[in-house]
């Protein structure tokens, strides 16, 4: 446990308003001061007042915690003005974005980081460890983005990056962090007197302007130096003893209580915690730190400088999340007897995540459980759920029976304007000197481009609490599963749609002609498949030229694309190791034998018609674009309104375009 609480909630003068005092770490702290989310929570909601005044001194610590405390003061009904008297990191940067108005002393500071953690445990549970903390940062961004009025995205950036991003008062103001800079107060007296800084290197409080070479701070809980304290002057031997052994008491007790916060590990540190209580030099922020060193002894940092352990509620959580999805039949997922949600309903993971957050679900009927679980700022029931669909969509997405990724290329874009794809001209062979032997002056060949641009596609599904309460899996865990397919199915019915275009000639390019046009030199000869047809097809394609015209590109056939009727044929000439059409041709060579290297038939082209592409990492033809290359489903949550539970958003962001037609060739079959 921490050593004692710093939240402090102080009346003002005028009974409608009161000042609240955040100046400790967020949640249970090994370095000394904390403010918990279960006891703020509850304090700040009983005061009745108008105006509210959060000041903030903190360095951060839990992220959970801080998130609870952030939305606890954005719930209440007050004005709320923040003050950050000294420093706001980490965490507890986004617990100031809750202010009505912000404010920030001009010697203070502001600094934002990525979650970072450790955690223990094979290879998969390691990357579960990892996605859960971009999830943590992905929550966050939205807060600092509604404070700011940045674009998610941005600020998003600040929390994947790796980096401690630190900012003055004017600079924070400049971003948009903060409405106001206020007259200062001491900021590296304030932040001495409450924190031992060690835990950011970068961060050095002696580099003040009005002290340019000031003493060193002393070790808490350390001996005092005689020659500190002239009061100790006339102290007799005996008096010094009583009171260095006094405060050697003090010490150890302070040390050994670090350890008594570790008491899973009392094996793990058994012999750290008897080498810092007989070192004298070591105090109880020492010991603390070298807990913290020895409990990440083997282990890698993810991400930032924010210490998070994973505590006992995101293993249960996950615990929760696995079960679900064993008991929903989910693939790969199976009924672990050791998990203690196994066989668990909907209901009965929702009055366990209500009660883990700290509130007695006696004397509750059915709904008030749900309701609870749904409302509670410490409840992770919807976390909990969002995990469960998020796995389940993302498989099915994985998991979906797609083609368009075999022919087309990928690529990414970073907004939704068009974006150009260039291609650049050669300039051909190098000349010969002209009479005067000089050298000739070469022509920079002009380039052509292709435009793509990507749009968002989604939908809204919701889950009410009678749906809990029946168990009703199928109405999130079915439907998500379901959107995942849909997703994928999306994607494909794109591609194939602007093939489709022209009347199966593709869509149009930068020169107002088809993909597929005799200008472009890309039709074959119609007629029924054969070794010649085929061989001819890698004829046309090979004459194919670059943007200039001066080189023969020499690109060969690798996939072949067409209806179900015509995917045998092709199968066969591949395959054959003679030519099939016998008539003639007795044990005559195949001379197309294993041209292509994938053979595409699908139900969503019909007739006759067939294309083959070169390899799209050669000569790509056809590009799918994703915004920011996520090429996944996104999975939103949203507490409902108008439903009486919560609803959950699905969207996915892609375009698909032809973006040059030298790399294939189309024939009408027969």
């Amino acid at each position: 446990m921490p050593t004692h609480s710093n939240f402090r909630i102080q009346a003002a003068a005028d009974p409608r308003s009161a000042e609240v005092f955040i100046y400790g770490d967020i949640g249970e702290s090994w370095w000394g001061d904390s403010v918990e989310a279960k006891t703020f929570v509850k304090e700040l909601a009983a005061l009745d007042v108008d105006t509210l005044t959060v000041r903030i001194m903190s360095h951060g610590g839990s992220v959970t915690d801080g998130i609870a405390i952030y939305n606890a003061i954005k719930r209440h009904p007050a004005t709320v003005t923040v003050e950050i008297d000294a420093i706001a990191a980490s965490i507890a940067s986004l617990i100031a974005m809750a202010g009505d108005s912000i404010r920030m002393a001009d010697n203070a500071l502001l600094m934002i980081h990525a979650p970072w953690g450790h955690s223990a445990g094979n290879s998969a549970e390691m990357r579960q460890f990892a996605d859960l903390l971009d999830t943590y940062a992905e929550a966050m961004s939205t807060s600092y983005a509604t404070a700011t009025g940045k674009e998610q995205a941005e600020i998003l950036s600040l929390l994947t990056d790796g980096e401690d991003h630190w900012y003055t008062a004017e600079e924070a103001l400049a971003e948009g962090f903060v409405h106001e800079v206020t007259a200062a107060m001491p900021l590296a007296a304030s932040l001495e007197k409450t924190f031992d800084l060690s835990r950011y290197p970068r961060f050095n409080t002696q580099a003040s302007a009005t002290h340019k070479e000031p003493a060193p701070m002393p070790k808490p809980n350390s001996p005092a130096e005689p020659s500190a304290h002239k009061e100790n002057a006339a102290e007799t031997p005996e008096q010094i003893t009583a009171r260095v052994r006094a405060q050697e008491k003090q010490r150890r007790a302070d040390v050994a209580a670090k350890f008594d916060m570790m008491s899973k590990h009392t094996e793990l540190l058994a012999t750290l915690r008897t080498e810092c209580l007989e070192d004298m030099d070591c105090t109880a922020a020492q010991a603390g730190e070298k807990i913290l060193a020895k409990l990440a002894e083997g282990a890698t940092p993810v991400m930032g400088n924010l210490f998070i352990v994973e505590e006992e509620a995101d293993r249960k959580r996950a615990a929760a999340v696995d079960a679900l999805l064993a008991r929903a039949g989910v693939p790969g997922y199976k009924v672990d007897a050791a998990n203690p949600y196994r066989g668990h309903k909907l209901l009965d993971l929702a009055r366990a995540s209500v009660e883990r957050g700290g509130v007695s679900c006696a004397g509750m009927d059915q709904l008030k459980v749900v309701a609870n679980a749904f409302t509670q700022s410490t409840s992770d029931f919807p976390l909990l759920l969002e995990e469960a669909m998020h796995k389940t969509l993302q498989q099915a997405y994985a998991t979906a029976s797609l083609t368009w990724s075999r022919f087309c290329a990928i690529g990414s874009v970073s907004d939704f304007r068009k974006h150009n794809r260039y291609r650049v001209g050669s300039l051909g062979n190098l000349d010969g000197l002209n009479e005067l032997g000089e050298f000739k002056n070469k022509a920079i060949p002009d380039g052509e481009k292709a435009s793509i641009s990507a749009a968002t596609v989604g939908n809204i599904i919701n889950l009410s609490r009678q749906a809990v309460i029946n168990d009703d899996l199928g109405a999130f865990i079915g439907l998500s599963n379901m959107l995942g397919r849909s997703a994928a199915r999306t994607i494909e019915a794109h591609v194939y749609a602007r093939l489709a275009e022209n009347n199966g000639m593709g869509p149009l390019l930068e020169d107002g002609k088809a993909l597929f046009h005799a200008d472009h030199g890309n039709i074959g000869g119609a007629g029924a498949l054969s070794v010649e047809l085929v061989d001819a097809i890698r004829i046309l394609m090979a004459k194919q030229k670059d943007v200039s015209g001066n080189n023969f590109l020499d690109l060969r056939p690798a996939i072949w694309l067409g209806p179900m009727g015509s995917g045998s044929t092709v199968r066969v000439l591949n395959g054959a190791e003679y030519d099939p059409e016998t008539a003639n041709k007795l044990h005559r060579p195949n001379v197309v034998r294993g041209l292509y290297r994938d053979i595409v038939d699908t139900p969503r082209l019909t007739g006759t018609r067939f294309y083959t592409f070169a390899d799209p990492a050669e000569a790509p033809v056809l590009e799918v674009a994703f915004l920011d290359g996520n090429q996944e489903p996104y999975l939103e949550q949203q507490q409902g309104f108008d439903v009486d539970g919560a609803r959950y958003k699905v969207r996915l962001d892609f375009g698909v375009g032809a973006i040059d037609y030298r790399g294939a060739v189309t024939n009408a079959g027969a």
